[in-house]
């Protein structure tokens, strides 16, 4: 049986944080990563500049100094709902998000920052940016995440 999460700590079977695990995988990076969609655009929007575009070059510039990667994709299949980002650290769960703009990546770098800093891999709600908290598109769990029954 699945419990809900929220406010929730997540079970893991083990902490294979920065190891390669048993499933041949490679290490998972200690880097706290922010993936930004570059193909994101809204129907009937120029194709250049991207909205994505934009979002991952002012992500780039607000992540500065703050030890976050952002890495560009091409896509993050949330089409309707971009421009779209995605944050990851040390094995934690993966959030994405959707509907952003320029106007988000400081929060979207403060975020991936508190996700980095969880001891649980879980972004907390108390504490994440305001400009995130209605924009959360999906959280996706940790490779090696195994739910314990109640």
């Amino acid at each position: 049986m699945v419990r809900a999460l929220p406010g929730g700590v997540p079970r893991r079977k083990s902490d294979a944080r920065g190891t390669q695990g048993s499933s041949g995988l490679p290490p998972v990076s200690s880097e706290p990563i922010l993936y930004v969609c570059v193909t994101c655009r809204r129907a009937g929007e120029p194709d250049e500049p991207r909205p994505g575009e934009l979002l991952a070059a002012a992500s780039a510039a607000a992540a500065q100094g703050s030890g976050v990667a952002v890495t560009p994709v091409k896509c993050l299949a949330n089409c309707n709902r971009g421009a779209s980002a995605a944050m990851r650290a040390n094995g934690s769960w993966t959030y994405i998000f959707g509907g952003l703009d320029e106007s988000c990546a400081a929060a979207l770098i403060t975020g991936t920052r508190m996700l980095a800093d969880a001891a649980d891999g879980v972004l907390p709600w108390r504490g994440r940016p305001e400009l995130l908290k209605g924009r959360l598109i999906a959280r996706v769990p940790p490779i090696d995440f195994v739910e314990e029954p109640e």
